[in-house]
């Protein structure tokens, strides 16, 4: 096993523990807790597999995914109380997910010889949507939408990936490299609570 399919195998652990303690709280039953688990962890792979015609789509093709979701959904159920208070040892799983989850997107659109800016748009797509299904599917307005520097971290490492790419640089340094770029900014952003400029008036306007 690489270090690599390791650490996405961490990230969907605990994405997919981030949807089943969403929809605890929500009050769903045991079967709308997976649900949820499911789509937080895999949600954006698959709608990248499927935007891009990526056959098998990825859970389908590694039956670990499932092994790990469930694992996370039983994990939850039986240490619910001591799980949710560590929001900083779960924020930096997330943080790593999105950044591996970013990157092996990316990958997987330039491997399919995308354009590498639909390529990174994938990326952005492989880490981002599945929290955004699960917060449409519990009536939340999505995080991405709102507040915190999410999605922007994801393109600023992708963009790095790919500049990195024409210095053909050793493929495991870009991947780290690039991978922590996605982390620092989104450390540093919560850290800081930095957030993206809103619209409130027009910029012209008095």
């Amino acid at each position: 096993m690489s270090i690599i399919y390791a650490i996405d195998i961490a990230g969907t652990f605990a994405f997919a523990i981030s949807g089943a303690l969403v929809a605890i709280k929500k009050d769903f039953d045991v079967f709308g807790v997976i649900i949820i688990a499911f789509v937080t962890a895999v949600g954006g792979g698959m709608i990248r597999d499927v935007l891009i015609n990526a056959h098998p789509i990825n859970w389908i093709g590694d039956i670990n995914y499932i092994w790990t979701i469930l694992s996370a959904v039983l994990v939850t159920f039986l240490f619910k109380s001591k799980i949710a208070p560590l929001r900083k040892t779960m924020f930096l799983f997330d943080t790593i997910g999105i950044s591996v989850f970013t990157l092996l997107g990316l990958q997987k659109g330039l491997n399919y010889e995308l354009h590498p800016f639909v390529a990174l748009v994938m990326g952005m797509v492989s880490a981002v949507f599945g929290g955004v299904i699960r917060d449409v599917l519990t009536r939340r307005v999505p995080l991405i939408f709102k507040k915190e520097i999410y999605a922007s971290a994801c393109l600023a490492g992708g963009v790095v990936y790919l500049l990195l790419d024409q210095l053909q640089l050793n493929a495991d340094l870009q991947f780290i490299l690039a991978a922590l770029v996605i982390v620092t900014i989104r450390t540093v952003a919560v850290v800081y609570e930095l957030e993206l400029p809103k619209i409130k008036n027009d910029v012209l306007g008095k």
